[in-house]
């Protein structure tokens, strides 16, 4: 029997939707060579591509499948099936060369050293599988809205092509990552606060360090108001001059910790 072009890649399509890989080979396998009076659409090629990488990954055969998916450009609607195959058969030949399976970080690697080709990516930067227009528009609502409401995380979902239960997550993850942060900056408070005081309680005039016989002391109210010099970095230097050793190292402490608390960065 022979097929027109259009019926060619409609029956590649309902094989590959419906996964039936060994019936799809078997098909591509009957049709004849492409001849130059009878050349297929974009479309129509597009399709038969789709199917020929869909085998190629079933049978193994992943050097036929990168050839293909690197020499054609996919359309977007496209791209996703094979950024999986490409994706998912990298991760297949790390696992075998490994001999064992691949964590987070493994899968992260392979990433990285075979990234995607820009026949199958429109070139948009992703993290943990978010492109960034995506991490944009819910970090914005983050900012606003940290616990959106059911209906709200619907409307997310559309807007940034992810499904609600994703929106969730992100939204669910960004919370307990800002919650150990403030965790974290409070112990460090605590701690400045703690060695401060041992710092400044235990200097003994009668018997000063080498450094510190030529240093004038520094009150906890003197080195706090540093902080709120115009120039941070001034302040470490005026530190630096006047401190003992030690006590510039706990002030320095303090400042980091109030750049970190105040998402600041110094250009020292």
């Amino acid at each position: 029997m022979i097929f027109t072009g259009e019926q060619v890649a409609c029956l590649c399509e309902v094989l590959l939707q419906s996964g039936r890989i060994d019936r799809l080979a078997g098909f591509l396998h009957t049709l004849p060579p492409p001849s130059l009076s009878s050349s297929p659409s974009p479309g129509e090629l597009e399709s038969v591509l789709k199917a020929k990488a869909a085998v190629a990954f079933n049978q193994g055969r992943f050097i036929d499948l990168y050839t293909l998916l690197e020499g054609f450009h996919f359309s977007p609607c496209s791209q996703p099936l094979m950024q999986q195959l490409w994706l998912r058969a990298h991760y297949i030949e790390a696992e075998r060369q490994r001999g064992r399976p691949l964590g987070a970080v493994g899968k992260y690697r392979v990433r990285r050293k075979f990234p995607l080709p820009r026949t199958i990516w429109d070139g948009e930067e992703t993290s943990y599988c978010f492109k960034e227009k995506s991490r944009s528009i819910l970090r914005e609502w983050y900012h606003h809205t940290p616990y959106p409401s059911t209906r709200e995380k619907r409307e997310l979902a559309a807007a940034t092509g992810l499904t609600t239960t994703q929106v969730s997550n992100w939204f669910k993850n960004r919370r307990q990552r800002d919650r150990t942060t403030d965790v974290t900056g409070s112990n460090l408070s605590r701690s400045l606060s703690f060695l401060r005081q041992r710092l400044f309680s235990s200097r003994q005039p009668t018997s000063p360090t080498p450094l510190a016989s030529t240093s004038t002391p520094l009150s906890p109210s003197t080195s706090s108001s540093l902080l709120n010099l115009p120039c941070k970095c001034d302040a470490v230097i005026y530190i630096s001059c006047f401190c003992s050793s030690n006590c510039f190292v706990l002030l320095l402490l303090e400042f980091i910790f109030w750049c970190q608390k105040n998402k600041t960065l110094c250009n020292m």
